[in-house]
């Protein structure tokens, strides 16, 4: 299970956690009224994480501090469904995050007034199409002309199955990570989807493309090796020897989980830790520059699962220290 889920979890948090890019995806898809009233500044990430620990293997929340028009402060909730089928008990899921994301604000300002509007935003990209009603009401067992005197929200969805690919986004760059989370749980169309595939990526930076392609490796499941070094290769061509030797353990893997290598457990588990280093370092030295003697340390000794926690902190880093920190 792990294999597969943190693909999804580093993929949709590195994606929302851009102020700007979050931005833009919220306002082409969040309900007109609400993005009428949005002020022109970006959302502001609030840090931590609503989910419990039991749904964290197929949902990811980002939580955001806006601004509207008149100077209202506002919540934007964002809960990511990866899992291959709309979940029926969605508005419940919804109603406990968003309460404690209402806790942890009170704890911030103990001395408020008015609480703050929180929007919920569901983004979808299983496999099947969301056919969940959208008001929590839908879930509640109660008399018709009782509904004036109970609890109701809805909730907006982007199911990104029922857009057309070339219209996810207007931005050129949210709309390529957008079509490879679209794909990702769509085995039987990534074949086809290849070349418009190629056509996003080219748009894209040298990170993203970087990011983007080590996504697609780990959950493409219709992409050989020849068909992510061609995309490579009409991408990026003087990076397909470095990126083919970086996702060379993925690449393993994957094999492994279609029956096509047997043995050698060793070796692959030691070629998946250095991949996971060389990418995690290469990762660190974009975004804070030249790597310490210190960190470079720690990443050559450190075990599988520490290296993918460390590339799961660094999507919300603000710092290396962030990055290796011991947490309790």
């Amino acid at each position: 299970m792990t294999d597969i889920i943190h693909p999804h979890d580093r993929f949709l948090k590195a994606l929302l956690s851009d102020p700007e890019t979050a931005g833009t995806l919220l306002r082409e898809r969040l309900p007109k009224e609400v993005v009428a009233m949005l002020s022109d500044d970006p959302p502001e990430l609030v840090e931590g994480s609503f989910v419990d620990e039991t749904l964290r293997v197929h949902l990811t929340d980002r939580l955001y501090r806006v601004k509207t028009i008149t100077g209202r402060a506002a919540l934007l909730y964002v809960l990511i469904e990866h899992k291959s089928s709309p979940d029926v008990h969605i508005c419940w899921q919804l109603l406990k995050y968003m309460v404690e994301a209402l806790k942890q604000w009170e704890r911030e300002n103990p001395d408020w007034v008015s609480l703050p509007a929180i929007i919920p935003f569901v983004f979808y990209h299983g496999a099947t199409v969301w056919r969940v009603p959208d008001e929590f009401l839908a879930l509640v067992d109660a008399e018709e002309g009782w509904r004036p005197y109970l609890l109701n929200f809805r909730y907006t969805v982007l199911d990104l199955g029922q857009i057309d690919d070339r219209q996810l986004s207007r931005q050129p760059n949210l709309r390529a990570w957008l079509l490879a989370a679209k794909y990702a749980t769509r085995d039987g169309q990534q074949i086809q989807v290849k070349e418009l595939l190629v056509e996003a990526l080219v748009g894209v930076s040298y990170e993203d493309f970087r990011f983007l392609m080590r996504y697609v490796v780990e959950t493409y499941r219709s992409y050989d090796e020849r068909m992510v070094r061609e995309i490579i290769r009409r991408v990026r061509p003087e990076e397909e020897m470095t990126m083919m030797s970086l996702f060379a353990q993925e690449m393993i893997t994957k094999g492994k989980q279609e029956g096509r290598q047997e043995g050698r457990q060793e070796g692959r588990q030691e070629g998946r830790q250095e991949g996971e280093a060389a990418l995690l370092l290469r990762l660190l030295q974009r975004r804070f520059g030249t790597v310490p003697t210190w960190a470079n340390g720690k990443i050559a000794n450190a075990d599988l699962p520490t290296l993918e926690a460390w590339s799961l902190r660094f999507v919300d880093a603000q710092s290396l220290d962030e990055v290796f920190a011991v947490r309790m």
